[in-house]
């Protein structure tokens, strides 16, 4: 398996974790089975918070949630191949 192929499973798996429903948090991507939206992850990484730092804020998620937010924003920015 070569090392992009396997970059792109691991993405995909990472994008099962959010979900987007019209009905939950007005159908903004959110981490799967939380209200928490993947643009607030986002911004608080953006504005130099630590994975660490988000999950003690949000204990109810995991690290891979984060890097799932990671992976839907390269994926929509159009920057990714996942």
């Amino acid at each position: 398996m070569y090392a992009s192929e396997e970059k792109t499973m691991t993405g995909n798996n990472l994008l099962s974790r959010i979900s987007i429903d019209p009905n939950i948090c007005f159908g903004k991507p959110c981490i799967r089975g939380h209200r928490i939206w993947v643009s607030i992850i986002l911004d608080y990484l953006a504005g130099g918070m630590t994975v660490e730092e988000i999950l003690e804020a949000y204990p109810s998620i995991e690290r891979n949630d984060v890097f799932a937010c990671i992976a839907w924003g390269a994926k929509y920015s159009g920057r990714s191949t996942y």
